[in-house]
């Protein structure tokens, strides 16, 4: 009992030992510490946690399968009446998000995605010269077929829509042998490039030894407002200005051209094809077509499309289920989620339903006779007799069956066109202006 009522009594002395410390420290020193204390509480409180963003896959490994073999060539023609009784798997290989990840969009994002993509947000807007586009593309096809494809007695057998979002000093030779190949098997095609930049003094320079033949094409700055009207097109472009879209990381320029081709097709009826595709053939047989990118091997089925080439009727109902599908399914960071992946859903996913098996998908061999991985053996001349005897050979499959060859500028531009190639063989077969356009690719 006693060392119990030691132990208390020593207890007591450090009590007030402490105490009297405390009483002797600064009151500045005191305040000091007690605001530290509450601003280290505030930040537990009201701290955030972001999680890093997983790291996106690389484009070329994930839009593009590598087992797809140019040497391939079905015969076949997929209907669009024959997909109902087959799956088609339309694979978009990208990190899923996490639960913490799926953010509304706030007003600082907002401000942040305007100004990372001012510049092109700039050239979306009206301007005098584009508010003309209605009055001037009619002028254009004044004359021409209303239904582009039936008749046979207008000044327009059939129209070809182009677009470019770019700068001028972008287009170069090979947009120029895109438009040459055109004319070469149209003669009497109407060609309108929908683009701001060729829509210049420099742009008619361009085109003016095209029109000096003949031929119909022009350049015309695109009206948004009036393009995308009475479609979902015009309530995606209308947040897309507001900020309430995120253009994401690929080319909004890029996106724009998507939905832009689109519209157009469903609006007018007729033929787009992009810049760095080379027309083999007529198209004025083909008649609501789409090209599959890449077959199943063991099936024979396609595996994906592309938007590289379409050709339609005038407001048929399958673009307007594309249009929808862009305007409600919008990513801007994953590439050809808006493009290649988004016709490819949507055909898997009519099927043959009624209403919507009025179109034919064409086999890889249409207008893609080569795969993106394989563009290179396209581009190299000869380095001996087994490889000019396989040139030889690939050059007259492509001549026989293909209507377009796709070029994969993306992965091409920096190659160049080796005499003796099959690009340079087919460049020869469909140049208009023939005297040095092949040696400038």
């Amino acid at each position: 009992m006693e060392d119990n009522t030691n132990i208390l009594q020593r207890l007591r002395k450090l009590e007030k030992s402490l105490l009297s410390v405390f009483f002797f420290i600064p009151t500045s020193l005191l305040f000091l510490i007690l605001i530290s204390l509450l601003s280290y509480n505030g930040a537990s409180i009201f701290c955030v946690h972001v999680p890093f963003p997983a790291k996106p896959s690389p484009d070329s490994g994930d839009f593009f399968p590598e087992n797809s073999s140019s040497d391939q060539s079905p015969k076949r023609v997929f209907s669009s009446a024959s997909k109902s009784s087959a799956l088609f798997a339309v694979k978009e290989d990208f990190p899923p998000l996490q639960k913490s990840e799926v953010l509304k969009p706030v007003s600082s994002l907002k401000v942040k995605w305007k100004r990372r993509n001012r510049a092109a947000l700039r050239t979306l807007r009206p301007t005098p010269v584009s508010t003309r586009f209605s009055v001037r593309a009619k002028e254009f096809f004044h004359g021409s077929c209303l239904d582009s494809f039936n008749s046979s007695h207008c000044g327009c057998k059939i129209r070809f829509f182009m677009t470019w979002i770019s700068s001028i000093e972008l287009f170069g030779h090979r947009d120029l042998l895109s438009l040459e190949s055109v004319f070469k098997f149209h003669s009497n095609a109407c060609v309108l490039i929908v683009s701001s930049s060729l829509d210049s003094i420099r742009g008619e320079e361009l085109l003016r030894p095209f029109r000096e033949r003949g031929f119909r094409v022009t350049a015309v700055s695109p009206d948004f407002n009036y393009i995308f009207k009475n479609t979902l097109a015009e309530v995606w472009f209308d947040r897309l200005r507001k900020g309430s879209v995120d253009p994401g990381e690929v080319s909004l320029g890029q996106n724009i051209s998507n939905l832009l081709r689109l519209v157009l097709l469903y609006k007018f009826g007729g033929v787009y094809i992009d810049t760095d595709v080379i027309v083999l053939r007529s198209f004025v047989r083909l008649r609501n077509v789409i090209g599959a990118q890449t077959t199943d091997l063991e099936t024979g089925n396609w595996s994906r499309l592309n938007n590289a080439v379409m050709i339609f009727d005038k407001k048929h109902p399958l673009l307007l289920k594309f249009i929808e599908e862009f305007a409600l399914t919008f990513d801007g960071n994953k590439w050809g989620h808006n493009g290649p992946y988004l016709v490819s859903r949507v055909v898997s996913r009519i099927g043959s339903r009624q209403g919507f098996d009025d179109f034919t998908v064409l086999p890889p061999m249409a207008f893609y006779p080569v795969d993106w991985s394989r563009v290179h053996g396209f581009f190299h001349g000869p380095r001996d007799a087994a490889q000019s005897k396989w040139i030889g050979s690939k050059f007259k499959l492509v001549r026989k069956e293909s209507f377009a060859v796709h070029l994969w500028n993306k992965h091409s531009r920096n190659l160049n066109v080796e005499e003796g190639s099959i690009i340079h063989r087919l460049v020869l077969d469909t140049c208009v202006f023939c005297n040095s356009l092949a040696e400038a690719m």
